[in-house]
């Protein structure tokens, strides 16, 4: 099971970070068209509605359409190489704070390291350390996506080079404030909803029917991405928005641009022009790559470090499956 648990330790500290960047890419891979759908509907200001004759999207099967027919497959992998370092990085940062952190709270306090309390912060806090260290990647993932044809940004070493020169070094910390208050309650919920999640399955279903974690895992994973997502989205909309800031000019063909100055002015033009309604513009795409990607990171790391202990120790178990 995810986090520290001193009967069934046998993954170190380099080892869950190993695990959590092999989850991470391999998750990538397979969820990136769904975060495409998600940002270029963050970023459009008009109305998600067929309705809206200025509108470029209008739904997901539209939008799928609209952009395969634009500007081809490859279209949904826009921006995979900083994202695929984005994944790596968080992952690898992400789990090894996480492991560290339950294993400094079951050593230094009196709190169980399997409580979900203990979870919901160290989760949390874990997250922040992880987005602070691959927040430029994430910027540039964001302008990858979110650019159409023809491309402002060729390849990645163009992009860094062209940003820093004309933007300067905080374009690539655009957004950081909504992205560490939105990062600490999302990801410390996706901890603290995956722990009673499997804390229920294990009450729920007999010890003699205990096969199957791996599906279990996926499953309450997958949950906990969705309830986690839905009450944080606003925040990410607001980072997404900002972190475009300044590549106005790359947003040309996809309808009205908006410069912001700062975190409560975003919030504010976004509610003047956009309702409430703008704020969670892109949730449908967004609960669908929630959903895929906190399940199959759960999944997969909890499958690496099960082969990680079964590496080490041919006979051993390993790790209690969650």
């Amino acid at each position: 099971m995810v986090g520290y648990d001193p009967e069934a330790k046998c993954v170190s500290t380099v080892e869950a970070a190993a695990a959590g960047s092999a989850s991470g890419l391999v998750t990538r891979v397979l969820i990136s068209p769904l975060d495409v759908l998600k940002i270029r509907f963050q970023l459009q200001i008009e109305q998600l509605s067929s309705r809206n004759p200025t509108a470029k999207y209008h739904s997901i099967l539209q939008a799928v359409q609209r952009i395969f027919r634009e500007e081809g497959l490859g279209a949904f992998w826009k921006g995979h190489v900083p994202a695929q370092f984005l994944s790596v990085g968080y992952g690898a940062v992400q789990f090894m704070a996480f492991e560290s952190l339950t294993e400094l709270v079951h050593n230094v306090t009196s709190y169980s390291a399997r409580g979900s309390f203990v979870h919901l912060v160290c989760g949390g806090l874990a997250a922040c350390t992880a987005t602070v260290a691959v927040q430029p990647v994430d910027t540039l993932r964001t302008r990858f996506a979110a650019q159409g044809e023809p491309k402002i940004y060729p390849n990645l070493r163009h992009a860094v080079v062209t940003m820093y020169q004309t933007e300067g070094p905080r374009t690539f910390y655009r957004g950081l404030t909504p992205t560490l208050i939105a990062i600490f309650p999302y990801a410390g919920l996706q901890f603290f909803f995956y722990n009673i999640l499997q804390q229920f399955s294990e009450w729920m279903i007999p010890a003699e029917g205990k096969k199957g974690g791996n599906i279990k895992n996926l499953v309450c994973g997958s949950c906990a991405g969705i309830i986690s997502k839905t009450l944080t989205y606003p925040l990410d909309v607001v980072k997404k928005r900002l972190q475009v800031g300044g590549f106005e000019h790359g947003r040309a063909a996809f309808g009205q641009v908006r410069t912001y100055r700062g975190f409560l002015d975003c919030m504010r033009q976004i509610m003047r022009e956009e309702g409430s309604g703008g704020f969670f513009k892109g949730l449908s795409p967004s609960l669908l790559k929630a959903a895929l990607s906190t399940g199959l990171v759960f999944f997969w790391y909890e499958l690496f470090c099960s082969l990680l202990c079964a590496l080490k120790s041919p006979d051993s178990t390993g790790r209690k499956e969650g």
